[in-house]
């Protein structure tokens, strides 16, 4: 018998899939439970829109990220800082803050756990990589002066 998985069945399968099981199997254990449903032609149409739905979203979302990462694209976000006689930062510069004037700056709102940046503890100019989805990466550079 044919089921569409409601949710994940350890050895079975993930949510959404369409497995082969025997008849007992199904009517007894994952019927029962409400762990699956019959793949009839209802079933089976639903399966397939969240299907399409899904593969929609991700390709909504990549095309999003890829035009993000050409807005920042080897541009240079300035930041200014308070430092010492010697250049030396008071504290750093840190993610949180190359984040807000990124989306200041150039209207791209990036969470801080994406940025890839090494610490920023004096004057100078810093490359800096972003995670964005799907894979698509983009960098820019940022400049830290008085």
């Amino acid at each position: 018998m044919k089921v569409v998985l409601k949710q994940d069945v350890k050895g079975l399968g993930k949510k959404g899939e369409l497995v082969n099981v025997s008849d007992g199997y199904a009517r007894n254990f994952l019927f029962a439970r409400n762990l699956a449903s019959e793949a009839n032609a209802q079933a089976m149409s639903e399966l397939k829109n969240k299907e399409q739905a899904e593969k929609y979203r991700i390709e909504t979302e990549t095309a999003n990220a890829k035009a993000d990462a050409a807005k920042m694209e080897g541009k240079t976000i300035k930041l200014t800082a308070k430092a010492g006689q010697n250049g030396k930062l008071f504290g750093s510069v840190t993610a949180k803050e190359i984040a807000a004037q990124l989306e200041k700056e150039l209207g791209v709102k990036v969470d801080k756990k994406r940025l890839d940046v090494d610490d920023i503890k004096s004057f100078g100019t810093y490359p800096v990589t972003v995670k964005l989805n799907h894979g698509v990466k983009a960098s820019f550079y940022v400049q830290v002066c008085e």
